[in-house]
């Protein structure tokens, strides 16, 4: 066989019965990968339309804080708000509290620590205290049908730290 019959062959085979060349297999991969980059850039243009990371994903902002011990005791129930971690200084309320309640928290810098109590209806008579680090800083005592009381005090506020620019 010569090589021109050769070629005759191999192109006969590469023909459709119209008399029309197919495309090569190489063309083909060039199409699949060309799809494939395609798909990847949208999927990577809709990530970063849709938010990518979500809140979760996100690395928490360190916000130096300090251990605060809030106690109430005393007799009865009672409302509890207190002030926990939360950048916001928003309090946490637990209601129809059992005495005695005692609960250690982290209390962001620079918020003044506080906890109320309210008695409720049937009155009589509770008692919160409030420690910081360790160390007694105030009591206050409620009695009485809705008696309140309040404990607070100061945390310093965080240092700044100052970035030279020379």
């Amino acid at each position: 066989m010569s090589a021109t019959e050769t070629n005759v062959e191999t192109k006969a085979e590469t023909q459709d019965p119209a008399g029309k060349e197919e495309p090569r297999g190489g063309d083909r991969s060039a199409l699949v990968v060309g799809a494939a980059v395609l798909a990847a850039c949208l999927g990577l243009v809709l990530f970063g339309v849709l938010g990518g990371l979500g809140e979760e994903d996100r690395p928490e902002r360190r916000v130096p804080t300090a251990a605060v011990t809030y106690e109430v005791t005393g007799e009865g129930r009672v409302e509890v708000s207190y002030l926990a971690r939360s950048e916001a200084g928003r309090a946490t309320v637990e209601k129809n509290v059992e005495l005695p309640w005692k609960k250690t928290v982290r209390v962001p810098l620079g918020k003044p620590p506080t906890v109320n109590i309210v008695l409720d209806g049937k009155g009589g008579q509770a008692r919160c205290a409030l420690a910081v680090r360790g160390k007694h800083v105030q009591s206050a005592t409620a009695s009485g049908a809705y008696g309140r009381a309040t404990c607070s005090a100061e945390l310093p506020a965080p240092e700044r730290t100052t970035e030279s620019t020379g």
